[in-house]
Order: C-alpha cells, then sequence, then structure tokens
C-alpha cells in the first residue's frame, strides 16, 4: 500500500491550477498503485504562524505539560505523525511573491523538530525521515524554473532534505499568466499522465 500525504496549498481552492493538477497526480498514482491517500488544505484549515507558546510546549516534558501545552505540542504531533506515516508526499505549491504560501511555512515550521524528524551532530544536521518521496506540482504565473528568480526550488530541496527526504521530483506548470499558458499546461499534464513511480 502506497500511503500519500497531498498537501494543498492554494488560497484559490479547488480552482488553484497547482491543486487540479495535483489532483490529477493523485488520480494517476490511485489508478497505478493501490493507494491511501490523506490530504491536508493548508489553506482550507490554515495553521497559525508558531508561537515562542507552542515551541516552549514541544521542549516541556509530555509529563509536565500543562493542559494547554499538551493541546499545543499535540498540532505538531499529529502532523508528524501523518509524515511519518506516508510513503509519498505529493505538494500543490503555487508560488506567491517569488516563495511559498506562508501557510506552507507555518506547516513546515512545526513538521521541522529537534530529535524528532532530525537532530545536529558535529558535522552538521541529519534529517531522521527516510524512504519517501516528495512530489511538487509547482504551479507559476510567470516563467522561473532553472533561474535565479526560481527561489522556490532550492528551498524546498533543501527543507525536505533537512528532515531526511532527499528524493524530491518536480513538474512545473509555468508562465500560466502569460500568453501560451494553455499549451505549457497541457504539457504539465502530460508529464503528469505519464508519470510513475
Amino acid at each position: 500500500m502506497n500511503n500519500i500525504l497531498f498537501i494543498k496549498t492554494s488560497l484559490n481552492g479547488e480552482q488553484g491550477r497547482s491543486n487540479i493538477l495535483a489532483n490529477s497526480l493523485i488520480e494517476r498514482l490511485q489508478a497505478t498503485t493501490q493507494a491511501n491517500v490523506v490530504e491536508r488544505d493548508l489553506a482550507k484549515n490554515a495553521l497559525p504562524h508558531l508561537t515562542q507558546a507552542e515551541m516552549g510546549a514541544w521542549m516541556t516534558k509530555e509529563a509536565d505539560r500543562s493542559e494547554e501545552q499538551t493541546a499545543q505540542a499535540a498540532v505538531s504531533d499529529n502532523l508528524i505523525a501523518e509524515l511519518q506515516s506516508s510513503d509519498t508526499i505529493v505538494v500543490a505549491m503555487p508560488m506567491y511573491n517569488f516563495s511559498v504560501p506562508s501557510t506552507f511555512k507555518a506547516w513546515i515550521d512545526r513538521i521541522a523538530r529537534a530529535g524528532i524528524t532530525f537532530y545536529y551532530t558535529e558535522n552538521g544536521p541529519v534529517g531522521l525521515l527516510e524512504n519517501k518521496k516528495v512530489i511538487v506540482v509547482a504551479a507559476r504565473g510567470g516563467l522561473y524554473a532553472g533561474t535565479e528568480h526560481d527561489s522556490q526550488t532550492q528551498y524546498l530541496k533543501d527543507v525536505f532534505a533537512f528532515i531526511g527526504l532527499k528524493d524530491v521530483q518536480f513538474i512545473y506548470a509555468e508562465g500560466l499568466n502569460m500568453e501560451g499558458a494553455e499549451e505549457r499546461l497541457a504539457m504539465a499534464q502530460q508529464q503528469i499522465n505519464d508519470f510513475t513511480l
């Protein structure tokens, strides 16, 4: 069974082109593998920005946590459990102002936890999540892949590698606010139609 964690981030909901394409990829994976999909829509159910109080709850021993701290720690614990139990992570990723949606960053801030998803050594951090594949379906209004203005690709590779996820693949749908958008969208869809794990 392929356990898939499907992360959505588009403010445009099901009409967002990253979501449309990523939904198509999920359908492709379900048709070609035995798949169980857990969906987390970070736009519909947005996480607040991380606070010192919430981070402090993680650092407090479970037995010493107050009721409020237990509830705060459970948010991160549940998100990490979803990630740990997945084999494949599919991320629908629009580009907003040359970056990732802030709701996605709030998710990252809760799943990157020292001692749980990574730890520090004298040679730097070591990720603790392994043997998982990440597929990013990136939808952009302009043409950025392979240029100095593509601030997403390296960030996503780095942040996933930080927690041990080094198998990261991208499907780009670019220039969607430019002439020729339909052709580029069709090219991305063809990549999805041909996709195999």
